[in-house]
């Protein structure tokens, strides 16, 4: 082996030059290669990748191993799995905050047994010159700060609240669980994902409790739990009722080519009296519960005396019963004689039987009398046959 000796040796500057240029190419390669293999990646099972070449959608890959060109020309956006169920909750039915602080400052209604009897001749208005009573006012209090319900706006004073079939009024909660089933349009759709599924919950709550009375939403009157069992399965429906209407609405957004890729696993709802009624429904709830007990005293003092009734009707029945019968036995002793002499009388059997009779108690009669006088209607003499003394 040879070497050519005319080269002149390298230069400390030279070589590192040299040294700088073959730590740049390798820095380039590696960065390069880092750059190729930017878009391989591992999927996480419950994920799945939507590949994009140049903004164009090309395919999706479920969970595994990605192998896509680098970016620009192709960009992978990781979504969730089918499998996989994703929560919101509406806040769009929630109550305003703002609205909730002036709730807390309603005043409460007092109790309805601290209501009765209160009211007196001396509580009346004054009469005026017409004989028309003046509408209650009530008396300022001293410092007294305006209600803060009374500075709210209509829409404000209302949020939250949700109107029933029969004009209730009730609050809603709820939250909404959905799956992704078309992973291009949820890349889509993924920035307006939300507020397009807070307004399609309202929407459906909206429709499906104004299509029900409140005892098919929540127990109101809780002396209707065994007088209506439709009541009972109309409320244990109100969920699927819920989460139908909300798949209808996106079954209309995908016909239009406006879809949100997902669907709904499940609604969770939870129905609520609005906090200013409440103290309303409780004493509705206990003057219900005083007129219950009324009616069922007044069934038993009604019970109690028709039983009392039902005694002295039997008393008297049983004792007219017996008197009856006492009275029919003595006419029918009384009479027996009679009966004994109508057959003879009537066959003609006993042609003496009256004069008989006759004498057997003509003597009785005689013995009795003060003096007896008799006169033959056939003989113009008379007897005079003197009778007892007394």
């Amino acid at each position: 082996m040879t070497t050519d000796s005319s080269l002149p040796p390298l230069g400390p500057g030279t070589q590192a030059v040299r040294l700088s240029f073959w730590f740049v190419a390798a820095v380039a390669v590696l960065a390069a290669c880092a750059w190729a293999g930017s878009n391989i990646r591992r999927i996480p099972p419950d994920s799945r990748a939507v590949v994009l070449r140049f903004g164009a959608f090309v395919r999706t890959q479920d969970a595994g191993l990605l192998i896509a060109w680098p970016r620009p020309f192709e960009s992978t956006l990781m979504v969730p799995g089918s499998a996989r169920v994703l929560e919101q909750r509406i806040q769009s039915l929630e109550r305003d905050p703002r609205a909730r602080g002036a709730d807390a400052h309603l005043p409460q209604l007092p109790p309805l047994s601290e209501m009765e009897g209160t009211a007196g001749p001396t509580d009346l208005p004054p009469m005026r010159a017409d004989g028309v009573a003046p509408l209650l006012q009530p008396e300022p209090e001293p410092d007294a700060v305006p209600s803060a319900g009374a500075l709210l706006p209509d829409a404000l004073a209302g949020s939250g609240y949700l109107l029933t079939g029969d004009n209730g009024v009730l609050q809603l909660h709820a939250t909404l669980y959905y799956r992704v089933i078309d992973a291009y349009a949820y890349v889509l759709q993924k920035d307006r994902l939300d507020a397009a599924l807070e307004r399609i919950v309202s929407a459906s709550a909206v429709a499906v409790v104004a299509q029900r009375n409140l005892d098919a939403i929540l127990v109101a009157r809780p002396e209707r739990l065994s007088a209506d069992q439709q009541l009972a399965v109309e409320r244990e429906r109100l969920r699927g009722d819920l989460a139908q209407e909300i798949e209808r609405h996106l079954r209309q957004l995908d016909a239009q080519h406006a879809g949100l890729g997902v669907e709904v696993a499940r609604v969770d709802v939870e129905a609520a009296f609005p906090a200013a009624a409440v103290s309303a429904f409780n004493s509705v709830l206990t003057s219900l519960q005083v007129a219950e007990r009324s009616m069922a005293e007044a069934r038993t003092a009604a019970e109690k005396t028709r039983q009392d009734a039902q005694q002295d009707a039997d008393r008297i029945v049983q004792n007219a019963q017996a008197n009856a019968v006492e009275r029919v036995a003595t006419a029918r002793a009384k009479t027996l004689t009679i009966q004994q002499l109508e057959a003879p009388l009537r066959d003609h059997s006993d042609p003496g039987l009256l004069a008989r009779v006759y004498r057997d108690r003509v003597q009785l009669i005689l013995s009795k009398a003060a003096s007896v006088t008799t006169v033959d209607p056939h003989n113009t003499s008379n007897l005079i046959l003197p009778g007892n003394a007394r």
